[in-house]
């Protein structure tokens, strides 16, 4: 198992280095999606996210707050929340089981809180294990993982879509050009041609990068170059193809 801390910092690395066409963290993590994936408050996931250090909190606090966490976002179908009654039912606990862990919290509070505290056993363990199973099937230990590695888990999703991008040539069609008919079209080409149009588009995309203040300096000067208008184009375009200059064979006007 992965120190939380080092985990942690080693997914983050990872995302940083896929990441790539000027992209930064904030365009691939939504801290609100990832506190309500992790159970780990929003401010504690930007500090985590920043390289901080979460707030140390009683193993019991952080078991009955993420239980709360879970019946306020994950509800029924009419928007209401689980009871505990169906909650219990829903592994063979009682309802007193469930109260017990939530006013566990008030009876631990005046004790002030542990420094990084270890998992909890004994029945607890059964009952939070229920808990996160009548949930959609959170994984064992969600309850009460530390912090660090709460966050580390709700990133893997990400990582894994960035990685994937980085494997396939129509995922980065479509994500980093957002050229989404081109990849749609794309099922008709060979792997290596859709390897070669995306490569292809990042050539250019780079060097339109590096180049477009000069690009910009030569489109105003080619606005005012002489016969460059409207009708200069279509007089070059004329002469090109062999057709008369108007007003070339005019006669010459009679001046008096």
């Amino acid at each position: 198992m992965r120190e939380p801390r080092r985990g942690l910092a080693e997914t983050l690395s990872h995302i940083d280095s896929l990441l790539g066409d000027g992209r930064s963290r904030e365009d691939v993590l939504d801290v609100g999606r990832l506190s309500l994936d992790s159970g780990v408050p929003r401010e504690v996931v930007e500090a985590l996210l920043e390289g901080g250090e979460p707030p140390a909190e009683d193993i019991t606090d952080r078991i009955v707050r993420r239980f709360g966490h879970l019946r306020e976002t994950r509800l029924r179908p009419d928007g209401s929340r689980h009871s505990y009654e169906e909650i219990a039912a829903a592994f063979g606990a009682s309802r007193a089981s469930l109260s017990n862990l939530v006013n566990s919290r008030r009876r631990t509070a005046g004790r002030g809180a542990e420094q990084r505290p270890g998992r909890s056993g004994g029945p607890l363990a059964s009952t939070q294990a229920g808990i996160e199973k009548f949930y959609f099937g959170q994984p064992n230990g969600w309850l009460s993982a530390e912090p660090e590695t709460a966050l580390d888990d709700a990133l893997q999703p990400v990582l894994r879509g960035l990685e994937e991008q980085a494997a396939d040539p129509m995922a980065r069609l479509r994500h980093a050009h957002g050229l989404r008919r081109l990849a749609a079209r794309a099922p008709q080409l060979a792997e290596e041609e859709i390897q070669l149009v995306t490569d292809w588009i990042d050539t250019i995309l780079e060097r339109r990068r590096a180049q477009g203040a000069h690009d910009a300096q030569g489109a105003q000067g080619a606005q005012g170059a002489p016969g460059q208008g409207v009708r200069g184009r279509g007089v070059q375009r004329a002469q090109e193809q062999g057709a008369p200059t108007p007003g070339a064979d005019a006669p010459p006007r009679d001046v008096r």
